[in-house]
């Protein structure tokens, strides 16, 4: 009798065993997948900001648009030639897209997951990201985490607190994640209080929660780094450098020169038209003392030029987001020539050398044309596509969960757009860093509907047979009386 009771508990438990080996090997095979260009590169994929972020830890000091944060792990993993952060980050990205399934009803379906990661990097930038020791895997990821926190349903308490800390997390990798998830979490703050019905109060405070410990996370590991409670400097001068390739800063030296307290005006007519060549292509900059020598000179004109030229500053900053929305070629920065980087690894880890040398990007076997000619155009038909998914979704309510998403990819897009072009100035880099949640969120409508129709035919299935096995057991009265006799 013990045996007999034992041995359905012991089916169980094997089946059980066998489901998690199951599981545990389709996500092995997710991360893969998002890995599989570090893989095939036999070391992770490096950019013209990684050695940036790295030296944060060894310098102790901050530089423009580099927090702290990143570079700590950067620093903890480099004994380990730095996989664990690129781990780190394809498992950050199977979590955050497996609980937007589970939010759409599509949860506890690992092959599709599977499925859907696969398709995602055959035909996006998302495995580029999570390859990459850059911290622009986050951003997006942070997008799909609010979204989570503001309209989800399905995670529970610590769930959403793991949420807001990654969220938090993110946006103290990058200064522009930080603003954009701040922009975000107030825009759904000012939904709850003037479209009550469009986003839930309770929704709304996890959004700022997020955002508000974000911030404090920066300040924090900022003062690992620097000893200091401060945010990165330069800012101003980031500016600087669009006002002065959009023309702004040539008129107001123009109009103001000669000015005994503008270093500048003795070099007007020598400044580069091109932002990143006046910021980071050595000469005139660099002779003025960069970011320190020319920072109040260049706050100066930032501000005078706001009062000065309003109506320039619009046209400028509507010209620039025009811009970053299609600037969204993957691979900006990925080349064999990122001779600051290299630097920084042969000061600060050399033990990585040989490994990182021995790579295919450091031997120049490296492209993206070939992969732009599908991301580009297919990011560009989904960001169309994206509006009228979001208001499709106030006539279908089948497609309320994908609409709702839509419109949250579409105001992170315009957000991101603004906030990179216009403080900063367009590049590629900034849109692709985000431009695959448009994709993705495309991809899920007809997932939703074939998962949908399964489920019903699921229904009327197990419905029918309900029905059979009561018809061939005849009316209940003769089913009783078949059993008395």
């Amino acid at each position: 009798m013990v045996e007999q009771r034992a041995a359905p508990l012991r089916e169980t438990l094997s089946a059980q065993r066998r489901a998690g080996a199951l599981r545990a090997g389709l996500v092995a095979v997710m991360a893969a997948i998002l890995l599989a260009p570090a893989i095939w590169n036999r070391f992770p994929l490096l950019e013209y900001d990684t050695g940036g972020y790295l030296a944060r830890w060894f310098e102790g000091y901050l530089v423009p648009s580099r927090p702290g944060a990143y570079g700590l792990l950067l620093a903890a993993a480099a004994p380990w030639e730095f996989w664990p952060i690129i781990v780190l980050q394809a498992a950050a990205t199977i979590w955050i897209l497996a609980l937007l399934l589970r939010e759409l009803g599509l949860g506890r379906r690992p092959v599709l997951l599977l499925g859907v990661i696969g398709f995602m990097s055959l035909v996006t930038t998302l495995p580029w990201l999570t390859s990459i020791l850059l911290t622009d895997i986050f951003a997006g990821l942070a997008v799909l985490a609010l979204h989570l926190l503001v309209f989800g349903r399905t995670c529970g308490g610590w769930q959403s607190a793991a949420l807001i800390a990654f969220v938090a997390f993110a946006a103290a990798t990058h200064s522009a994640t930080l603003a954009l998830v701040a922009a975000l979490a107030a825009s759904a703050g000012l939904a709850a209080l003037l479209a009550r019905g469009s986003v839930a109060p309770a929704g709304a405070r996890r959004a700022v929660t997020a955002a508000a410990v974000g911030l404090a996370l920066t300040l924090s590991a900022n003062w690992a780094v620097s000893g200091r409670f401060a945010f990165t400097p330069g800012g101003y001068g980031i500016v600087f450098g669009r006002m002065l390739q959009d023309g702004i800063v040539t008129r107001y030296l123009d109009d103001h020169c000669p000015d005994r307290t503008l270093e500048l005006c003795r070099y007007r007519h020598a400044l580069p038209r091109n932002a990143d060549d006046f910021l980071w292509g050595g000469g005139l900059f660099d002779q003025l003392g960069r970011f320190v020598g020319l920072g109040d000179e260049m706050r100066t004109i930032v501000l005078g030029s706001l009062v000065e030229y309003p109506w320039m500053q619009v046209k400028a900053a509507l010209a620039a987001t025009a811009a970053q929305l299609v600037n969204v070629a993957t691979g900006e920065g990925v080349i064999n020539e990122i001779w600051h980087t290299y630097g920084i690894m042969e000061r600060y880890t050399p033990a990585v050398l040989a490994s990182m040398r021995a790579a295919r990007q450091q031997r120049g076997e490296l492209g993206f044309a070939a992969l732009n000619r599908v991301h580009v155009p297919l990011a560009l038909l989904s960001m169309a596509l994206l509006p009228l998914l979001a208001a499709g979704s106030w006539w279908r309510p089948a497609l309320g969960g994908p609409g709702r998403l839509a419109a949250t990819v579409a105001i992170a897009l315009l957000a991101n757009a603004f906030l990179c072009g216009t403080l900063s100035n367009p590049h590629d880099r900034y849109g692709a860093r985000l431009v695959w949640l448009a994709p993705l969120t495309i991809l899920l409508v007809p997932v939703s509907a074939w998962a949908s129709r399964r489920s019903r035919g699921g229904s009327a299935r197990e419905a029918g047979a309900r029905q059979r096995r009561s018809t061939a057991a005849g009316p209940p009265e003769l089913a009783g009386a078949a059993d008395r006799s």
